[in-house]
């Protein structure tokens, strides 16, 4: 009996939507990797920094074993700008404390790997966002490798 698994979404309008969006190279996203490399670091794109966590970070620099997380503010629940969904709403209250207890499941983890890691809300500014993280990167390399790139960057 080959039956269609029911969706989620409220109309196929919603479904539609939520099917676009993208996983990464999002505005924020692309913008984050512009400022951070203009400042001249290099770093991997979408990339596990512990292979055996099943966790992507969207910036990751190897070296200082840093990972950044660019989170959006509807699906991680920004204090400032997110709101409850008037449709769904058991279902999207639940999603999000899902998304949640991930992300702090995913610090945890990373930390316990001896990794930093910077989350950074999509409204923040590009700008002192990627310094955040360049400030991060520098301190954890160390005096001797402060102006050299150990990645490379976008692509």
């Amino acid at each position: 009996m080959n039956r269609a698994k029911q969706s989620w979404a409220s109309s196929e309008a919603t479904r539609a939507s939520m099917r676009a969006n993208k996983g990464r190279d999002t505005k924020p996203e692309l913008a984050l990797r512009r400022a951070v490399y203009a400042l001249g670091l290099r770093y991997r794109v979408s990339r596990r920094p512990v292979k055996s966590i099943r966790r992507t970070a969207d910036l990751v620099f190897m070296g200082a074993k840093v990972a950044v997380f660019l989170d959006g503010c509807f699906w991680h629940g920004c204090p400032t700008h997110h709101t409850a969904a008037a449709t769904n709403a058991d279902y999207w209250q639940r999603k999000l404390q899902t998304n949640r207890a991930r992300d702090a499941e995913t610090n945890r983890l990373l930390e316990a790997e001896g990794w930093q890691v910077i989350r950074i809300w999509e409204h923040e500014d590009t700008d002192e966002a990627a310094t955040r993280v360049a400030a991060a990167v520098r301190t954890r390399r160390g005096p001797s490798r402060q102006a050299a790139p150990q990645e490379t960057g976008p692509k």
